[in-house]
């Protein structure tokens, strides 16, 4: 129980927690090695690693067995990035959920947008209703204590021009909804203008979960919308990568 109570204490309105985030094992100790507070994974990260795409490509079992090696690799709070729950029904959410919190970890990222959908031109996402139910199964799958991270794919699918008050306003509906339904923190990967995310941050009673990428606001400056959590998606495999690439070239010159 300290795990989960020690993962939620740490997001703090203005003073975020950042997670870096990792694919394995080995990455997992490397971030606590450097001082983290808790690991998280990123999906895309995962999947790349073992050979697979994005969007639940890399089957189940092998995504429980690498969150259970994480957690056993680290003494920290471990919250994995589950997509869409492997499942569209609310049983299959539930049961997938409870083999996902039998793992030890502690939270997961739980998405609204139809995985199966995310390689196709119609990128759709679940309306409200059905999203808040699916969220409803995955509380009840994973228990009280879980931490779960209610993912918005709303200004992922936009491009970030098209970000405005009516999109920011949809994203708030959807945030209060997902409270509602027992979510415990929101996530809204995307988002980098910071008046539109502190509207979300002030309208929406969870903490909410910004995504650094390349080129996005600072840290400081995303603190300072009331952020609670900072995290980094694929972006730490994707740097890694690249080092190994160019270390590999150097090798064979």
């Amino acid at each position: 129980m300290r795990r989960f109570e020690a993962f939620e204490a740490l997001h703090i309105p203005g003073d975020p927690v950042v997670l870096f985030n990792i694919w394995d094992a080995g990455s997992a100790r490397a971030v606590a090695r450097a001082g983290a507070k808790a690991v998280a994974t990123g999906s895309a990260s995962v999947a790349t690693a073992h050979g697979y795409d994005d969007a639940e490509g890399l089957p189940l079992d092998l995504a429980l067995a690498n969150a259970a090696r994480i957690v056993g690799a680290v003494e920290l709070p471990v919250t994995i990035d589950f997509e869409g729950g492997y499942a569209e029904d609310a049983e299959g959410i539930a049961a997938n959920l409870a083999r996902l919190a039998a793992t030890g970890a502690i939270g997961c990222n739980f998405e609204d947008q139809i995985v199966a959908t995310h390689a196709t031109p119609e990128r759709r996402m679940y309306d409200i209703a059905d999203q808040a139910a699916r969220i409803a199964a995955a509380r009840r799958g994973a228990g009280d204590a879980f931490f779960l991270n209610a993912r918005t794919d709303i200004f992922l699918i936009a491009p970030g021009d098209s970000h405005d008050l009516a999109m920011a306003d949809a994203a708030i509906a959807r945030g209060k909804a997902y409270a509602d339904a027992g979510a415990s923190g929101f996530f809204v990967p995307g988002l980098a203008d910071l008046a539109l995310l502190e509207r979300v941050v002030k309208s929406v009673a969870l903490p909410v979960n910004f995504m650094a990428f390349p080129g996005a606001p600072s840290a400081a400056a995303v603190a300072a919308t009331g952020v609670a959590r900072i995290s980094h998606g694929p972006f730490p495999h994707l740097l890694a990568l690249k080092a190994f690439e160019d270390a590999a070239r150097e090798a064979f010159a």
